[in-house]
């Protein structure tokens, strides 16, 4: 009986100090996980946020037929040019690079900052803005030329405030849905490539 005698009894292993689960390199890489979820979440929420809103305009980018489109209703034009609802300012870059000078208003703080980076990685930080701003509060009285890429039930309420607020000549370049009142002086493209451009000229629709 005695082999068994340099054995634990069941009171010595119950009374064993337990090793903590939770090591240094466990915390690290919690921590890491936690950090990179939170961050996710932020990015991701403001891409959903827009669909809380009263008009939802989703990120939806620009095709290049749609760019082209746009640059051929520009052609022979000149001056400030704003986008509204930017996105991810390939309006305003491909636009600048012809000669504009081009700003784009956009909700995202992502899609903003992106967009600046692109801008300056392609030398056309100086011709180009970009403004995180609620489109709707934000005036377009200093651009004759707008370019915007809305959602059908957005229209009429930004045909108002672009009527009251844009200059005379100024051109208005409409993608994916036209304005529901104005005619417009050119259609350029067809199916999701449209673009429709008007022009305004003393507040009276042409």
């Amino acid at each position: 009986m005695e082999v068994f005698k340099d054995l634990p009894s069941n009171k010595d292993i119950t009374n064993e100090k337990k090793t903590p689960i939770s090591t240094t390199t466990g915390q690290v890489i919690l921590g890491i996980t936690g950090g990179i979820a939170l961050g996710l979440t932020l990015v991701s929420s403001s891409f959903v946020r827009p669909a809380f809103r009263k008009y939802c305009l989703p990120y939806i980018p620009a095709t290049d037929e749609q760019i082209k489109n746009v640059l051929t209703a520009l052609k022979n034009r000149r001056g400030l040019l704003l986008d509204l609802g930017s996105g991810d300012g390939r309006i305003v870059i491909e636009t600048a690079k012809i000669g504009f000078t081009s700003h784009g208003v956009e909700l995202n703080p992502w899609l903003v900052l992106y967009s600046k980076y692109d801008a300056w990685r392609k030398g056309l930080g100086k011709n180009t803005g970009f403004y995180r701003r609620d489109l709707w509060k934000y005036d377009v009285s200093k651009y004759n030329n707008i370019v915007i890429f809305g959602v059908e039930q957005m229209m009429e309420n930004l045909e108002k405030k672009l009527i009251k607020e844009c200059q005379n000549g100024s051109y208005i370049i409409a993608c994916r849905f036209p304005l529901p009142i104005r005619k417009p002086i050119a259609t350029i493209g067809c199916g999701v490539d449209t673009v429709w451009v008007y022009t305004i000229e003393n507040n009276k629709p042409s």
